[in-house]
Formats: structure tokens, C-alpha cells, sequence
């Protein structure tokens, strides 16, 4: 397989997991609440998912335990951003560091654990078509339902009135709270399915991607996802293409390696964040408009030290 094609099939592979977390950020995001600790929440998905397969023998109860671990980490921020008034993005960084914590204290005896994890499934006559088979056709199934997450999200955040209700609850609560709507609910149900979807994102790492696990593992995906949400300006349908982005530089050095390459291994391990950090700094201003109001409020707000 030619370099192109490798790298172009490890970006999906190597996407999906950032892709999922992306969208449920978007989800949080268009709510109103931005939540720094996705990392933590793909973190606990990663480990909930991988123990939960190990333990039961079945991957898919192993995403579903994952999806739970990560929506209960952002239920706890939604609880101490919504109720408490923390702010949020103190809050999303102690989360991150539970997540951690946690992940290290109960991670340890699962490192050498094996399961029976996802494998990949080479679609019927779509793996066939030259070229175009081998990126999207040959994958998991997680990386498959991703390919119909985030047209769905799309659709709810745009084309459904449970969409409306979260985009309103991000732009003026005040409206919804005077046709009789609760946005604090609002806003619990849209950061706990984000991170729910981070802890998809999580499992998919540990039980499909990796097929193991170990401290650490997601390696910044979940901070790559949430500079994502700006990139494609909270379009869940944009952040397929970013997720890939940052897919392809995760998958990079992996196939340069396996044709022999002599290139510096330090600087291909830094690419996908070299690339955040420029996505930042070039787009953010950019697309600050296109942020739900009171996100903006919220990030105009936060303390400067």
C-alpha cells in the first residue's frame, strides 16, 4: 500500500476516537458549557470500556460502561458549573485531573489484561473499490457508527426541536425559562451526552484502536477535540474533516516508520499538536463569532492572570 493511501486509512482509524469527543464537546458547547476535562471524560471511558470487555468477554457492554464513566465525569462538572457557578473552565481542568487520577489508581491491573476486542470488518463490495475501500471500508464498527454519528447530530442540532431547545440554552436561557423551559436541564442533558460521547470516544481507543490499554493513553485527544469545536466552527459535519485532520498526523509517523524512514520521531510525535496550536491561533479569532452567546460570555468573563 502506497504512503498516501496508509496514512489516509490511519486517519480515519485514528480519528474516530478524537471525532466522537468532538461532537459531544459540540453538543456541550452549543448548550452554552465548555468542557476542558474531555480528556479526563475519554480517559475514564477508555479504562470503564477496556475492564468492562475484559470482565464480560463483549466490547459493545465495554462502550456502553465507557459512554456511562464519561457521562458521569461531565455530569459532575455540569453540577459544579451549573449549580455552583464554578467557573468552567477551572472546573473542565479538575476534571481532567480526576480523570487521571482515577484512570492511574484503578488502570494499573488492566495493563496486561487482554480482551476480545473489536476487529476490523471489511464492508462487502464497498472494501473492494480501489483506493476509496481500503480508507473507509475496512475499519471497526465503532469508526462505522461514526460515520453516522455525525450527520445525526447534525440533524438534532439543526433540524429538530430538541436542537433548537440546546442551541437556545446556549444563546439565551432567559427566552427559553420565559416559554416554560428549564435551562439548567437543558444544559445537564447536553454536557452529560458530550461526555458520554467522549467516552465512546474513549472505548473506541482502548477496545478497537489500541486493543489494550495503558496510563495516559488518549495522549491529549480529548484537548485536540475541544480546539476541534473551533475549527469546525461547531458544525458537526466540519469536525469530520478536522477529526480526520488530526488522524492522518497521528497516523504519520507510524507509516513512516514502517517504510524505514530516518526521520526525527520526536518532531512526528509533536505534529498533531503543532497543528492544534496552529488551528488556534489562526482560526479562533475567526471563528469566535460563530461560538452560541453564552459561551462567549463565559470566555469573555474568564479571569486573566
Amino acid at each position: 500500500m502506497s504512503l498516501a493511501l496508509d496514512v489516509a486509512a490511519g486517519a480515519v482509524g485514528g480519528g474516530t476516537s478524537i471525532l466522537y469527543a468532538a461532537l459531544g464537546e459540540t453538543i456541550s458547547e452549543r448548550a452554552g458549557i465548555i468542557n476542558l476535562g474531555t480528556e479526563g471524560c475519554m480517559l475514564v471511558g477508555a479504562l470503564t470500556g477496556y475492564a468492562v470487555a475484559a470482565m464480560s468477554g463483549n466490547p459493545w457492554i465495554g462502550v456502553v460502561a465507557g459512554a456511562g464513566a464519561g457521562g458521569a465525569l461531565a455530569a459532575l462538572h455540569a453540577m459544579l458549573v451549573i449549580e455552583r457557578k464554578a467557573s468552567q473552565l477551572a472546573s473542565g481542568l479538575v476534571m481532567l485531573f480526576l480523570g487521571l487520577g482515577i484512570t492511574s489508581l484503578f488502570g494499573g491491573s488492566f495493563v496486561s489484561r487482554t480482551i476480545h476486542a473489536f476487529t476490523p470488518i471489511a464492508l462487502p463490495g464497498l472494501s473492494r473499490i480501489p483506493g476509496l475501500g481500503k480508507i473507509l471500508f475496512n475499519h471497526d464498527p465503532l469508526t462505522y457508527l461514526s460515520f453516522l454519528a455525525a450527520p445525526a447530530i447534525w440533524w438534532l442540532l439543526f433540524r429538530s426541536r430538541w436542537g433548537l431547545l440546546i442551541r437556545g440554552a446556549g444563546e439565551r436561557g432567559e427566552v427559553l425559562a420565559a416559554y416554560g423551559y428549564s435551562p439548567k436541564l437543558i444544559q445537564y442533558l447536553a454536557v452529560v451526552a458530550g461526555g458520554a460521547l467522549a467516552g465512546v470516544g474513549g472505548a473506541q481507543l482502548s477496545t478497537a484502536y489500541a486493543n489494550s490499554w495503558f496510563e495516559g493513553m488518549t495522549a491529549g485527544r480529548g484537548f485536540i477535540a475541544v480546539a476541534l469545536v473551533i475549527f469546525a466552527g461547531w458544525d458537526p459535519l466540519k469536525a469530520v474533516a478536522g477529526a480526520y485532520l488530526f488522524g492522518a498526523a497521528l497516523a504519520l509517523s507510524p507509516a513512516l516508520q514502517a517504510r524505514g524512514y530516518a526521520l526525527n520521531q520526536f518532531a512526528l510525535d509533536a505534529l498533531p499538536y503543532v497543528i492544534t496550536i496552529l488551528v488556534l491561533v489562526f482560526l479562533s479569532r475567526k471563528r469566535l463569532h460563530a461560538a452560541p452567546e453564552g459561551l462567549i460570555r463565559t470566555l469573555a468573563n474568564a479571569p486573566v492572570r
